[in-house]
């Protein structure tokens, strides 16, 4: 089985012999690829929708995996026991969702030794959520994938926050930051073009609100600018 270049990023992240849940698991092929490449012993594959759960199971089968697999049909992590994994995937979802569905049960997800993540969209407010409320950022990393960058992060519980010295973090890791890869420059500009179309649109409207907001988005390129 051939993975995209989303999928392969986030399957280099699971570490080997570790117990894994992929959660919104669509076709499974994550965890088949993990099962069948011999990097993990046991996975268990969940979605809350009837249809993408038989396609995982389809595949399951087809690879000849009913014995180191568990289906199940549920809501996010709520599927899961404390301890029955030791790794959890969330990949494919909005950041606000995948931070909701963290929350929804603590207790599991505190207790993973990793979480690898990867929002499509509103990747700031899960940051925001992570560094807030205990968990360390371990790693972030760019995929170019046709013709979308898509960021992917792992994390683990600490108990500690980590809130960031300036909120530009919250929309630039500082893991991304600190790690730049070719598509760096890239995703940054990208930022910067989507801030000054926003003050674009502010030029014709004078008011408190917009000169503020207007300040605020300056301030925001200023620095985007600054890390490249």
């Amino acid at each position: 089985m051939k993975l995209t270049d989303r999928l392969y990023k986030i399957a280099s992240f699971v570490s080997e012999g570790k117990r894994v849940a992929d959660i919104g698991t669509d076709h499974g092929y994550i965890p088949v690829y993990l099962l069948n490449k011999g990097t993990i012993p046991f996975a268990i594959l969940a979605d809350i929708n009837k249809g993408p759960l038989e396609n995982a199971r389809k595949e399951v089968r087809h690879n000849g995996l009913e014995a180191k697999t568990e289906l199940r049909l549920g809501s996010g992590i709520e599927v899961l026991e404390k301890g029955e994994v030791d790794e959890i995937i969330i990949a494919g979802m909005g950041g606000a969702l995948i931070a909701d569905i963290l929350e929804a049960k603590k207790e599991v997800a505190q207790s993973a030794e990793k979480l690898i993540l990867q929002p499509m969209q509103a990747q700031e407010e899960l940051r925001k959520y992570l560094l807030n409320n205990g968990y360390e950022i371990m790693e972030e990393v760019l995929e170019n994938e046709d013709f979308r960058i898509y960021e992917i992060m792992t994390a683990r519980y600490t108990g500690k926050n980590n809130t960031p010295s300036d909120e530009i973090y919250y929309e630039v890791g500082e893991k991304l930051l600190n790690n730049k890869n070719d598509l760096f420059k890239e995703f940054v500009e990208k930022k910067i073009r989507t801030n000054k179309a926003i003050l674009e649109k502010f030029e014709s409207i004078d008011n408190e609100n917009i000169r503020k907001r207007r300040e605020e988005v300056e301030s925001k390129i200023e620095k985007l600018e600054k890390m490249l």
